[in-house]
């Protein structure tokens, strides 16, 4: 296993730049993933880490050691692309090998180690097919059986499930969190969706435009954005965005469609601001505020349903509602909000995290 450290990271193309002054420490052992909408430089980052990519400014750390100018084959790491790759011709046995072969590896030693992989991604009964015999998610284990087999002290992975349907994404997403539970070797992962992010991640690195907008772990993202970009990235599905006003000079905070309220105990304010909450926070006939709105959409998903209801103002809230006793479409309901449940921006679009109330306040703010 092995950790990097990247200081002042960057990458331009001429006068484009795509990565500019990035820093980040990955811890050794950790799987991280990079996530972030399509253009945000993850993959060339991911590159860059692999050797594949050169980098412009800066330094990047492996183990402690600066390989900045370290070609990729020494850099001890394998990498899954989002192609699998695999040698049509050749078995799935003969794809696996093929790497280590090149090596000149003793045959016992390389027996061993495409035996090994088979057994850890469960691909024993397939070794001797080739790859129009397998489906997509068999490519894709063998795919990455080929990275294990060379026993690397690093994995990178670029977005390798992006190919599969839905079901094999989530079957696979399954196989990949067991196989760093097995391996628990430092893994880095490549994708735009939020939802792999948050089911595979020890810590997740939110990108937008070459930059690090956030770096914490799923849960920490999800409660805690750092900005109204990671508030509406993360989570699925996205949380209601709401614009603000506040006045100071009466205590008191105004959202479209609702009564106004006591401003939370925040330590500073602007005159306009945005609220986000979570579609799971909204309830329906209660709370702190309420409004009245008309549904728009039910979207019946099995397990829950997602309700969307627009108010007077033409604002749009998403709230979670029982499968039972959800409402019809075109049907007017209130809606209510409480202000513990509610995300708070300035006008830069930063957090600003509210102080924790006295009781005696908190009894006061709707009394």
């Amino acid at each position: 296993m092995v950790g990097l450290t990247l200081r002042n990271l960057g990458k331009s193309y001429a006068a484009l730049k795509i990565i500019e002054n990035l820093n980040l420490d990955i811890r050794d052992g950790e799987f991280l993933v990079l996530v972030g909408p399509s253009g945000c430089g993850k993959s060339t980052l991911l590159r860059m880490i692999a050797g594949i990519e050169e980098i412009t400014d800066g330094t990047l750390s492996i183990g402690g050691r600066i390989v900045n100018d370290l070609p990729a084959s020494k850099r001890e790491l394998s990498m899954v692309f989002q192609s699998y790759a695999l040698y049509p011709h050749m078995s799935v046995r003969k794809n696996l090998a093929f790497g280590l072969q090149n090596q000149k590896m003793d045959k016992q030693e390389i027996d061993r180690r495409v035996n090994d992989a088979a057994r850890i991604l469960q691909l024993e009964k397939l070794l001797e097919r080739k790859p129009r015999q397998l489906s997509g998610g068999q490519k894709q284990r063998v795919a990455i059986g080929r990275a294990i087999v060379r026993e690397p002290k690093l994995f990178l992975f670029d977005e390798p499930l992006s190919n599969l349907d839905a079901e094999l994404r989530v079957q696979m997403r399954v196989e990949l969190a067991a196989l760093y539970e097995r391996l628990k070797t430092t893994m880095i992962y490549v994708t735009h969706d939020q939802v792999e992010a948050m089911t595979l991640a020890s810590r997740i690195v939110v990108m937008r435009a070459g930059k690090i907008e956030q770096v914490g772990t799923p849960e920490e993202l999800y409660t805690r954005p750092a900005n109204l970009f990671v508030a509406g990235f993360i989570g699925s599905p996205r949380i209601n965005v709401i614009a603000a006003q506040t006045n100071p000079r009466s205590g008191m905070m105004k959202l479209a469609d609702f009564p106004d309220f006591p401003l939370p105990h925040l330590p500073k304010t602007d005159a306009s601001m945005t609220v986000c909450i979570r579609p799971e926070a909204v309830r329906l006939g209660e709370g702190d505020i309420t409004a009245e709105g008309k549904v728009t959409l039910v979207e019946y998903l099995g397990s829950e349903a997602l309700i969307y209801v627009t108010l007077a103002s033409g604002q749009a809230i998403l709230l979670h509602g029982s499968v039972h006793n959800r409402p019809r479409q075109g049907e007017s309901v209130v809606i209510g909000l409480n202000v513990a449940d509610m995300h708070f921006f300035d006008a830069k679009g930063e957090r600003i995290e509210p102080a924790a109330p006295t009781a005696k306040q908190t009894q006061a703010v709707f009394s």
